[in-house]
């Protein structure tokens, strides 16, 4: 889950490979794995689709025990938002995911009003409060 990510486990992030226009998503879930290289696009087998993967710099050390180095992928369900908008997350996000707008190397990203799937609450608005789109 991107709320488990620390900004530690990601330092050594070099880019983001965006696989499709993350302009037109709301979100993109993100998960840390376990991939055998730095670089390169990972193998995936979630169901659904990968739709970004993290590159890591020549800093970064792989696990002793397993070799492996810990990398971001990003990927959408089949039930998300971008394939069922009037679905289970019409409004709402799954708890990993995250506004690709808001994400960058070394950067986990946050939820905003567009990744939630709705427009700002009645106190937000009072409050004058908005949140980055």
């Amino acid at each position: 889950m991107s709320a488990l990510i620390t900004e530690y486990e990601i330092a050594h992030e070099a880019d983001l490979v965006w696989l499709e226009d993350i302009d037109t998503l709301d979100y993109v879930r993100q998960s840390l794995d376990r991939l055998p290289t730095r670089r390169g696009r990972p193998a995936y087998h979630r169901d659904g689709r990968m739709v970004g993967y993290a590159v890591l710099d020549t800093q970064a050390k792989p696990s002793r025990s397993s070799g492996t180095f810990r990398r971001r992928v990003f990927w959408l369900l089949p039930h998300d938002r971008d394939s069922e908008p009037e679905g289970l997350y019409a409004k709402g996000a799954p708890a990993e995911a995250v506004d690709p707008c808001t994400l960058g190397p070394g950067d986990k990203g946050r939820k905003t009003e567009r990744s939630e799937g709705g427009p700002p609450s009645s106190a937000m608005r009072a409050l004058g409060i908005t949140l980055p789109l």
